[in-house]
């Protein structure tokens, strides 16, 4: 694997005769793999270059971009990358997910024609947009590169990036402040989320670290969201590393202080040693004969996780000493769309509160109260089980000593004083780690096929129809259930051609149980019923936004509705809000009534002769 860096600067590019060495130009970095994936880390404007150079080639390009966010340094190389201008080109972009715009609608803001003369819309190279939450996946055709990612501290949702590929580990980790300013100057112990941040760190083979101010100078920028060298040298060696990048670089810092900086804390390496360097514009780190690292934490959930719709039926329980702290907080949760429940600050009144609304979040606040009460309450909601015990604890207070966090099952602490954007990233990303614990249906391989399939017969947004309606509501008396639904699986959403009991006609597809029926159905190449007897004991579900609010489905069976070429289009589903089985005439009838709509979706030619029942046999109970 080899690591090539493109631009190094941070806040600003600043090329010119003071930044020759070091490079002037914002954060880019390319790594590619033996077997030739091509990764490109931030698109600042070090990605002009990288740009110019691939195109020089004269070939069609394949790559990945990790982008760690978006503002304007990381991301302001995309309009002028000649790469993406090119037809036959094919590129992945990746970044955090966040609550507001998506991927593409950030990027294409600055290419508007207020600010620049070429819209999005008119790269000529494949483009495809992914935003990630924390978790993992694999780049390249054969998979080589696998990705870990995590929240880092800024005061914009941020990514770092942890890349494993031909026996080498590289992390990229850009605009990260420590979470406790005494870990700062490199000294004192790691607690909480700056030691997580050192796991995530765990036997790199170089790491390359946000290192934009000195601890000397950093008490000035506290909550700008970067890091004093002192405390990258600090988490890379406690973590193990064998080189730490040091990148960036202060607009304001030139060739010469970087040398001096460079030669200081390489004599202040310590133990375990960790070759420190100042990472320049043009530099390459051949990593391809290095030892294998350790993996950081094991995390296997897939990065690319739905978020939005598990945010927006997420809840926080809030208690606080304050009330004018508690009115603050509240405001900046509910700016996100997130549901708050505030609670009195007791433990019995958070315990009660957690229990009844089964948050994602809680968030405490003790004021100068200081920690008169805290342990009560931490103890009281971690008594409550897997409910409890899991959920994420956010203090805000004034109080910045760390010490005993752990032991009072505190997750996170926010300093006081915050900014109402500082506490809000903090928030989502704890949000965004707990929010999306369901899985996600597998996509159809011959996906396109199907979704044609299903825009061919016209049904999606249409008129309600008696024969369908008919239908849906004698399943619900013949199975006894409250609902059910023709569920068709489009793109991006399930809608419902009929429904009964169902107060709304369509759901995001990231939610839908009927997805799984489409997909374990496509995959066979024939009607798989899917029987979830309590969806609260099967962990495809339990935290599905459908199971834990509205209308709580604790049972649910889907008969694929399958199509005389063979593409599944949706289910006829039934559900209740108690757990239950089918039995094997239950079974019988709903697979009977899926083969009726499945008559009216898609008639029989006249003259053929009477067909046979469409569906797979029933499985017993």
């Amino acid at each position: 694997m080899q690591v090539r860096f493109f631009g190094t600067r941070g806040s600003l590019p600043v090329p010119g005769p003071r930044t020759i060495r070091y490079g002037g130009n914002t954060s880019c970095v390319a790594l590619r793999s033996d077997r030739g994936t091509l990764v490109v880390l931030d698109m600042g404007t070090g990605a002009y270059a990288l740009g110019q150079e691939l195109s020089a080639r004269g070939h069609p390009v394949r790559g990945h971009v990790l982008i760690t966010h978006t503002h304007w340094d990381h991301i302001q190389g995309v309009p002028f990358f000649a790469p993406f201008f090119a037809p036959g080109n094919e590129w992945d972009i990746y970044a955090p997910r966040g609550l507001g715009a998506s991927l593409r609608e950030t990027l294409s803001g600055q290419m508007q024609y207020s600010y620049f003369p070429v819209a999005l819309e008119q790269l000529g190279a494949t483009i495809r947009y992914h935003e990630l939450v924390e978790g993992t996946l694999t780049l390249g055709e054969d998979d080589d590169v696998a990705v870990e990612t995590h929240y880092l501290n800024h005061p914009a949702l941020t990514l770092g990036y942890r890349l494993e590929a031909d026996g080498a580990t590289v992390v990229y980790a850009l605009d990260h402040e420590p979470y406790s300013s005494s870990t700062a100057g490199g000294e004192g112990a790691l607690e909480g989320q700056d030691r997580r941040h050192a796991d995530f760190l765990r036997g790199a083979d170089l790491v390359i670290h946000d290192a934009q101010y000195t601890a000397a100078e950093y008490p000035a920028k506290i909550g700008w969201g970067h890091s004093p060298v002192e405390y990258a040298l600090r988490v890379a060696r406690e973590a193990g590393a064998r080189r730490l990048a040091l990148t960036h670089h202060d607009p304001q810092r030139d060739d010469d202080s970087l040398d001096a900086l460079v030669a200081r804390y390489r004599r202040q390496a310590g133990e375990p040693p960790v070759a420190v360097f100042a990472a320049a514009e043009g530099q390459v780190v051949d990593l391809s004969a290095a030892r294998r690292a350790a993996p950081a934490d094991g995390r296997a959930r897939s990065a690319r996780e739905p978020v939005t719709p598990a945010l927006t039926a997420q809840a926080v329980v809030l208690a606080a000493s304050d009330p004018a702290e508690a009115a603050r907080l509240a405001a900046i949760l509910r700016g996100d769309g997130i549901g708050v429940h505030e609670a009195a600050f007791a433990a019995g009144a958070v315990a009660a509160a957690v229990a009844r609304h089964r948050p994602a979040l809680a968030v405490l606040e003790t004021g100068e109260a200081g920690r008169a009460g805290l342990a009560a309450i931490c103890g009281a909601v971690r008594s409550l089980g897997p409910l409890g015990r899991d959920l994420p604890i956010v203090l805000a207070t004034p109080c910045a000593d760390r010490c005993g966090d752990e032991a009072l099952g505190i997750s996170d602490r926010l300093v006081a004083p915050y900014t109402a954007s500082y506490a809000r990233t903090r928030f989502r990303a704890w949000l965004m780690r707990t929010a999306c614990r369901w899985v996600r249906a597998e996509t159809p391989v011959l996906e396109s096929e199907r979704l044609a399939a299903l825009d061919g017969l016209n049904l999606l947004d249409t008129a309600p129809e008696a024969r369908f309606d008919r239908l849906v509501t004698l399943a619900a008396h013949v199975l006894a259930v409250p609902y059910v639904a023709l569920s068709l699986v489009g793109e991006d959403r399930q809608w419902f051609k009929a429904a009964h009991g169902f107060a709304f006609r369509e759901t995001p597809r990231d939610v839908s149980l009927c997805a799984h029926a489409v997909a374990a159905s496509e995959a066979s190449g024939r009607a798989v019923p899917l029987i979830v007897p309590d969806t609260l004991l099967d962990a495809r579900f339990a935290d599905n936004p459908a199971v834990t609010g509205p209308p709580s489905l604790r049972f649910y069976a889907g008969q694929p509705l399958v199509l005389r070429d063979g593409r599944c289009i949706g289910t006829l589903c039934v559900a209740d809000t108690r757990p239950r089985t089918l039995d094997e005439e239950a079974a019988t009838h709903l697979r009977w009534l899926a083969d009726l709509a499945l008559r009216e979706i898609e008639p029989e030619p006249r003259g053929a002769p009477a067909p046979e029942p469409r569906g797979a046999p029933a499985p017993g109970p």
